[in-house]
């Protein structure tokens, strides 16, 4: 039997500014309310990021939107959310971080079976001609393929 995923949420912005080195999956440490809140889709990743600081990973910047429903049970939608890995793979992450230059950037919130999951990427951050390359290169596929696409009509 395998667990199904259901995507809810895709930091875009992340791979326009950053070159995703790895990819990694983490748990979220949330309130009942909070899950109430994703499941409905109220989660955005824009200016997201994560530390490490005593062993422990945290996420900042995430906004989850407070459940209608949820009256005096609703947290705030910025606050830090710790994240769950194991103790080896947070040191492993941070010796990266610390030396290399790298960041920690969410890219995706979604379920694996009933848990929420969040996919974090190490990141390094691109320049603006980096930026610009990728745009081009990204225009010149489209191109290409509309040209191949009208070739075989």
């Amino acid at each position: 039997m395998s667990e199904t995923v259901k995507q809810i949420a895709k930091n875009s912005k992340a791979y326009h500014d950053y070159f995703i080195e790895e990819r990694f999956e983490a748990g979220i440490e949330l309130a009942g309310t909070e899950v109430k809140s994703i499941r409905m889709g109220n989660v955005n990743l824009k200016d997201s990021f994560c530390l490490i600081k005593d062993g422990q990973m945290t996420v900042l910047g995430m906004h989850i939107s407070p459940y209608e429903k949820g009256n005096i049970f609703n947290k705030d939608p910025r606050r830090p959310r710790r994240l769950l890995m194991h103790k080896r793979e947070i040191m492993r992450l941070f010796g990266r971080i610390k030396q290399d230059g790298y960041s920690l950037i969410p890219l995706t919130v979604y379920f694996r079976g009933p848990r929420v999951k969040l996919e974090l990427g190490l990141a390094k951050g691109k320049k603006l001609y980096d930026k610009r390359e990728s745009a081009a290169r990204r225009d010149a596929k489209r191109e290409m393929d509309r040209v191949m696409k009208n070739r075989r009509r």
